[in-house]
């Protein structure tokens, strides 16, 4: 079965939904341009209360390996998800001194995105149309990738069936998509997590 990350979490109520739903992955955004942004401190808090099967990503933009270390060391994140222009050898660098998955994040507008992000030495790739856009890119371009991914962009409960049934992403990934003005929907969280597994319900 397809797994699903739920990304953006920034509430009590955004994790007492995800224990409800269990997602596999849940994602906290420390990259202090977003909207969804929450600190370090609030961070830990959120994960005391997550359901310890739930797994959460740390969501990055250019950091400092100490950054990262530091949230590694202390149980608050469990992989790493870098989202910004981080190079090979920090990607490496990372997995080394922090000794946790690494998923490195490709925004992908031609058949180069995609052989770039199937050559990365991240544990993980995601694939994803920008840096929060909320937007489609052309699935087309993955009909021949040989590497299993992570789907971001644009999806929703609306269109992540076709999503799963098209490409068959070993993870689909929602932020947006799961909002109503702005902030974590419980419906729409539900709506997300049955339609990836409708087959199964």
């Amino acid at each position: 079965m397809n797994k699903i990350k739920m990304c953006g979490l920034s509430r009590i109520e955004d994790i007492e939904a995800a224990n409800a739903i269990k997602p596999d992955y849940i994602g906290f955004v420390f990259a202090k341009k977003s909207r969804r942004y929450i600190s370090y401190e609030k961070a830990a808090e959120l994960k005391k209360l997550l359901d310890p099967g739930i797994k959460a990503v740390g969501v990055f933009t250019d950091p400092t390996i100490s950054d990262i270390e530091e949230l590694v060391q202390k149980r608050i994140v469990d992989l790493v998800q870098l989202h910004g222009t981080e190079s090979e050898s920090f990607t490496k660098a990372v997995k080394t001194i922090c000794k946790c998955p690494v998923i490195r994040t490709y925004k992908i507008a031609t058949k180069e995105d995609v052989t770039a992000a199937e050559n990365s030495c991240a544990d993980y790739i995601l694939l994803d149309s920008g840096a929060g856009t909320g937007k489609v890119f052309d699935w087309e371009l993955l009909k021949d990738i040989r590497r299993p991914y992570f789907l971001a962009g644009g999806l929703n409960p609306e269109n992540v069936r076709s999503a799963v049934e098209k490409l068959d992403p070993f993870c689909v990934d929602v932020s947006s998509g799961i909002e109503t003005n702005g902030k974590k929907d419980k419906n729409k969280m539900e709506a997300f997590s049955k339609a990836v597994g409708k087959e199964e319900q």
